[in-house]
């Protein structure tokens, strides 16, 4: 069945401007144009648009959606697939949340006595999947996802004890930066103790045995360039404080390379 802009946006539930904005940069693209002029999609162009749509739910940007539809080697059934598995784990995750209100709910009403790691269960999941939601197609790029995945079961496993060492070490990490960038000096004991520590709170996180310094330092990056990054510890240390950690990070990452 033919489609023009109209109706596939009916059916859709795409507004017809955005529809016309994926044909102007080419992710998009009609089937053919009718002789009054009329735009038509076909069924190669629907399933386009759905696959568009799901890729869109995930997070991803518009360009590095078209990337992967335009690759050579993009399978359409796997990458269904791929979104399936995706969704199974949302509704995991969800059902564990909505676990975690009805517990809450009965234990205020006075139904249910709430363990405090119940508690702390519900926090870890809503966390793991606000970074997924903002990070996740980026830093799933950049790492891989065996990297992530490990990642996040390392959070699922950790205990309330642990996670509160953890939020110390970033404190403690952040306190050493500022006190850095007022001395603003790169080399300063201050910057290296600074970054020692923030590699403490990172490998808390990280896929055992992928830290070193020169990853610590290709984060550093990612936190000058990345406009997310570069707010929060703006926020949390000061101005200039993302170039400051790409920086200091670099100069830590030489000690390595000199020591070996």
């Amino acid at each position: 069945m033919d489609y023009t802009v109209q109706s596939l946006a009916a059916l859709s539930g795409v507004s017809r401007r955005t529809l016309s904005y994926y044909d102007q940069i080419g992710l998009l693209k009609p089937a053919r144009v009718a002789e009054n002029g009329y735009r038509i999609y076909g069924k190669e162009q629907v399933e386009r648009l759905q696959q568009i749509l799901l890729y869109r739910a995930l997070g991803m940007k518009l360009e590095e959606i078209q990337a992967v539809l335009s690759a050579p080697d993009f399978d359409a059934c796997r990458a269904l697939e791929e979104h399936l598995c995706r969704l199974e784990e949302k509704k995991q995750q969800i059902e564990k949340q909505i676990q975690s209100v009805r517990k809450t709910l009965s234990a205020k009403k006075g139904d249910y006595i709430m363990k405090d790691a119940e508690r702390f269960e519900g926090f870890k999941e809503e966390m793991i999947r606000k970074n997924e939601a903002k990070y996740g197609a980026e830093i799933r790029q950049k790492y891989g996802e065996e990297a992530v995945d490990a990642s996040i079961f390392k959070v699922r496993g950790m205990s309330e004890e642990r996670w509160q060492a953890a939020e110390a070490l970033r404190a403690k990490a952040e306190a050493l930066f500022s006190e850095a960038m007022r001395e603003g000096y790169l080399k300063s004991e201050t910057a290296r103790q600074a970054c020692a520590v923030h590699g403490e709170w990172i490998r808390l996180f990280w896929k055992d045995g992928t830290y070193s310094k020169a990853a610590h330092a290709a984060l550093g990056e990612m936190y000058a360039v990345d406009p997310r990054f570069r707010a929060y510890y703006e926020k949390q240390i000061g101005e200039g404080a993302a170039e400051f950690l790409r920086d200091a990070l670099a100069v830590y990452a030489q000690t390595e390379n000199m020591q070996n």
